[in-house]
């Protein structure tokens, strides 16, 4: 699926309103002057409100991208979009729900 092409400067929450946050892996391909999210990239999640059960919160900490770019890569790596399927993990690696992007480049679209 067409999407625009995911930075670092996209705004995007996990189910909870948690603010995700790119670290990209590689600086040489660039979208709107940042470098543009691949797979190979960390991608964590601050602020998350999912604390239930008390005893032992599961808050979202990282999105694993399900769904990348099929035809487009950026060193070697399948690019990320704004149409991406993720996934919010705890740090138990249980899973939370997609995360929603909200804004991001509106230039470059890939597949």
């Amino acid at each position: 699926m067409a999407g625009f092409v995911f930075h670092p400067a996209a705004s995007a929450m996990c189910p909870h309103g948690g603010q995700l946050t790119t670290i990209p892996s590689s600086p040489r391909v660039r979208v709107a002057g940042q470098p543009a999210a691949t797979l190979g990239d960390t991608f964590t999640i601050a602020g998350c409100a999912f604390t239930i059960p008390p005893a032992k919160p599961q808050p979202c900490v990282t999105v694993r991208w399900l769904t990348p770019a099929t035809r487009v890569r950026a060193a070697g790596q399948p690019i990320v979009l704004s149409t991406s399927g993720g996934l919010c993990q705890s740090p138990e690696q249980i899973p939370q729900g997609p995360p929603t992007v909200n804004a991001t480049q509106v230039r470059v679209r890939a597949t």
